[in-house]
């Protein structure tokens, strides 16, 4: 499977942001999954606490029926690929930090939401999302099943667990990681949680200055057995890889580290 990770610096203009979404999908059209960062249209603005804040978060919810929506369906049809944008929506009254996953043939076949929301200092998430109703979720395709994390979600150990368990061969992470967070750190928790769990890890961050935060791009691509496959600079680019993953479940054979697990002495 080709995937490739769009590493964008984000735009103040959601439009511009969302054509060239838009731009990106058609020009990886040999790529068989195209994935972005977390809320990938929009500032970061849950840097900022409700009510203290220079953006008009209202104006950046989106619905399910939004025309950029519409128009990433088109293009994974047109290129016959999987596209996962992260997007900022509004469902039911209530907003939700989701991703989407999109088929090759145009129709949405799931989302997932962040299931574990943060609250510090530049990351006022609470004030803004809405904890997932449904927890984690993985999708089938023609190469393996790929399960999504959303950011902060991969700081708690049973989120990418869980997508392995239910078969996940690939965990993808939109996220946005800054700069004066501990990224070497954040490498190795990717690394480590690929190998305990032998599933591919593709963490896809932003880059950029917005606000008070540098973004780091280090987007990069784990495999089974903790190597690196890839790894970005703190560039705008798109990162591409091929990668197998059949090689997730031949991992998981000849080291069968979850088949001896003892459940009854966890808590």
């Amino acid at each position: 499977m080709r995937l490739s990770m769009a590493q964008i610096e984000v735009s103040p203009s959601v439009e511009a942001n969302e054509a060239r979404a838009v731009r990106i999908c058609d020009q990886a059209a040999d790529s068989d999954m195209v994935i972005f960062p977390e809320v990938q249209v929009t500032p970061f603005f849950a840097q900022y606490p409700a009510g203290n804040t220079p953006y008009d978060v209202d104006n950046y919810k989106m619905s399910m029926g939004h025309p950029f929506i519409g128009r990433l369906q088109e293009a994974a049809k047109n290129n016959s690929q999987y596209i996962s944008p992260n997007l900022y929506i509004e469902e039911a009254g209530r907003c939700y930090d989701r991703s989407l996953w999109i088929r090759p043939d145009g129709t949405i076949g799931g989302k997932a939401d962040m299931v574990h929301i943060f609250q510090a200092p530049r990351f006022y998430e609470q004030d803004y999302y809405t904890p997932s109703r449904d927890g984690f979720k993985v999708f089938d395709t023609e190469f393996g099943r790929v399960g999504i994390v959303i950011c902060f979600d991969r700081h708690i150990p049973e989120s990418i667990q869980t997508c392995a368990r239910r078969g996940a061969q690939l965990v993808i992470i939109p996220t946005a990681n800054c700069k004066a967070e501990p990224m070497d750190l954040f490498e190795w928790e990717v690394r480590v949680q690929a190998m305990h769990n032998q599933v591919y890890i593709a963490m896809c961050n932003r880059v950029g200055t917005e606000g008070d935060m540098e973004f780091a791009g280090e987007s990069l691509v784990a495999g089974p057995e903790g190597d690196l496959i890839v790894k970005a600079d703190d560039a705008r680019q798109v990162v591409t890889c091929d990668i197998d993953l059949s090689e997730a479940l031949r991992s998981r054979e000849r080291k069968q580290w979850s088949a001896v697990r003892r459940e009854q002495f966890y808590e």
